[in-house]
């Protein structure tokens, strides 16, 4: 499990997050808004776990702009979940991965590793964890939108908070 980032300090107020839910499919997706400009990777960062489920990180300039749920792992449903208390406002980078055959500034990265998704009673809250669990650091990317990050600056997990519910629940 590699995703690598870089983190950076802060530039005021973290932007909002919108979700939308796709009946037919059960994507959900979080859309950062403002969108983020200036230079940087463009392109998707996309994971695949071993149970074939898939989340697809949208990077545009250099920056994660949007996160999609493609296809659902098994969600392991808890009485509560809560994000960690201690969570640091930065702004997170995504560098291009090294790859020569690449045109400048358009990327795309695939990565297969285990994802467990876990999530409150209501599903309102829901976290996703990335490969082993290891010791992390919880960053926030957007109000709703929460990365871990560990010793080796790689994604570890995701949290998605504030989740609007399922069309028709």
């Amino acid at each position: 499990m590699n995703i690598a980032v870089q983190l950076e300090p802060s530039s005021g107020a973290p932007p909002e997050v919108d979700y939308t839910w796709d009946k037919d499919t059960d994507i959900l997706s979080a859309q950062v808004r403002p969108k983020a400009n200036g230079d940087g990777m463009s392109g998707s960062v996309e994971v695949e776990g071993r149970d074939g489920s898939w989340l697809i990180l949208d990077v545009a300039a250099g920056r994660i702009n949007g996160i999609e749920v493609a296809v659902w792992p098994d969600v392991q449903k808890r009485s509560s979940l809560t994000p960690p208390a201690d969570i640091e406002d930065a702004r997170v980078v995504v560098p291009p991965p090294e790859r020569r055959s690449a045109p400048r500034g358009i990327s795309s990265l695939e990565v297969d590793t285990a994802i467990v998704a876990e999530s409150d009673s209501h599903e309102r809250v829901i976290h996703f964890r990335l490969g082993k669990p290891r010791a992390s650091r919880t960053v926030r990317v957007a109000t709703d939108l929460l990365l871990e990050v560990d010793r080796k600056s790689q994604i570890a997990g995701v949290w998605l908070l504030n989740v609007p519910p399922f069309p028709g629940e």
